[in-house]
């Protein structure tokens, strides 16, 4: 009687198409990403370059610590591979709109405490925090 490969053919099929999706989730994010200032009543600062793979790679960034999506219960649904928002849909430039804060605030908050965490735990860092001008650009 013959065994059937079946099984095994499926196994490999589902683990190529699980590695081909991961491949292509991990090739779409882009090496840095400019957070610009749109939408601000008055524009005082320049952009901001986020090395988006340096965070990931070198500073071991999990993506939930930026990225989040939040249901009644303030929990961050958002998994890893979903569609990733621009904050500006939610967080609106000008005002805090019931609990979601105001777009500048989310980045600073967000940002800063990350450094601020960063540079206490890793004494030699420069992640800066404190200056304006060490992470936005010159405005254009």
């Amino acid at each position: 009687m013959k065994k059937r490969p079946l099984p095994l053919v499926v196994a490999v099929l589902f683990g190529v198409m699980f590695l081909t999706v991961g491949l292509l989730t991990a090739a779409d994010v882009p090496d840095e990403v400019m957070i610009e200032n749109q939408g601000y009543a008055k524009d005082i600062k320049g952009p901001v370059k986020l090395t988006h793979k340096k965070h990931v790679e070198d500073y071991k960034a999990v993506c939930t610590e930026c990225h989040h999506d939040y249901n009644d219960k303030g929990e961050n649904m958002w998994k890893e591979g979903a569609p990733v928002k621009k904050c500006i849909e939610c967080h609106d430039p000008k005002e805090k709109k019931g609990k979601v804060m105001k777009l500048n605030n989310a980045y600073h908050r967000n940002c800063k405490n990350c450094h601020k965490a960063y540079v206490k735990d890793h004494g030699e860092s420069k992640a800066p925090y404190r200056k304006c001008n060490d992470c936005h650009g010159k405005k254009s």
